[in-house]
């Protein structure tokens, strides 16, 4: 197992990772973010180099401060050996089994080898699979330019809005989701539609994988076009930074959200997307999530 600290082999890292999209893709916008200041403080391990076969992004060991905080835990993976995969995995170097902490990637055998190692670990698993997109040509981005209402404004979140953004949010409603999401909003871009009073009406951010997350307008505000609005918007925004514009669907909203997809030119990627969730039995009776 090594820790990849160098610059040379992290941008070396970045180039290589492209030749495996779309399977690399999350650990691509992980490292993208580690070569371009780092602001979540992650780091890169790998079971050899430069051929290596599995590869994880992780949290820097000095950073790790909530082990009840599976947001900020949260790992990308990619692999081209299943069986390397697992023996990273394995080994508590890389993995600080004794927190809670997510696992996010594109290939089906994330799920299998969670399921495996948690066992012998005394640790439970939660998985969840999501449909991948991307907006993979920026020239092909509709042209969103609205007739708004005067007294709103295209602009950034702000810290003050992470309130808000947790209670709305699928995955929030507590104190840890709201931290994440303010962090978020401190580091990555971010667009929204302000109301007269400065209130966000529709907002999408970015996330520590330079994903697309949390696309949703108040249901007041709907049919409007401001979801397509700031999700065109921070992709552009996005591209233009160099880095992939991609998000990702609970496979239940599908159905809901095609209009919007279809509307935007977005491609359905052929790998799903899978988040496990790994708790140590002795948090299980604890709440923390």
């Amino acid at each position: 197992m090594l820790v990849l600290n160098c610059s040379m082999k992290l941008q070396m890292l970045e180039k290589m990772l492209r030749l495996s999209f779309p399977e690399s893709l999350k650990v691509y916008g992980a490292v993208m973010n580690i070569n371009r200041g780092n602001p979540f403080r992650k780091e890169v391990v790998v079971d050899s180099w430069p051929d290596f076969k599995a590869l994880i992004t992780r949290p820097q060991k000095e950073n790790e401060m909530d082990d009840l905080d599976h947001y900020t835990n949260a790992h990308a993976v990619f692999y081209k050996e299943l069986q390397a995969y697992q023996e990273l995995l394995e080994n508590t170097n890389a993995i600080n089994w004794g927190q809670i902490f997510q696992i996010q990637g594109l290939q089906d055998g994330i799920c299998e080898i969670s399921r495996t190692v948690a066992l012998s670990k005394q640790v439970d698993v939660k998985t969840s699979s999501f449909q991948m997109v991307i907006h993979s040509d920026p020239d092909m981005l509709p042209d969103v330019r609205l007739q708004m209402d005067p007294k709103l404004t295209l602009a950034y979140l702000d810290i003050s809005h992470a309130s808000l953004l947790s209670k709305t949010w699928s995955r929030g409603g507590n104190p840890r989701s709201q931290k994440y999401l303010a962090n978020l909003i401190c580091n990555f871009p971010s667009v929204c539609v302000l109301g007269d009073k400065g209130y966000p009406l529709s907002w999408s951010l970015t996330d520590q994988f330079a994903i697309m997350i949390h696309v949703y307008t108040l249901p007041e505000h709907r049919r409007k076009g401001y979801s397509r609005l700031v999700a065109t918007t921070l992709a552009k925004k996005l591209h233009s930074h160099g880095f992939p514009a991609q998000g990702n669907v609970l496979e239940t909203n599908i159905p809901s959200i095609t209009s919007l997809l279809k509307s935007m030119n977005a491609q359905f990627l052929p790998c799903p997307f899978f988040r496990v969730i790994h708790t140590s039995f002795r948090f299980l009776a604890k709440s923390h999530l």
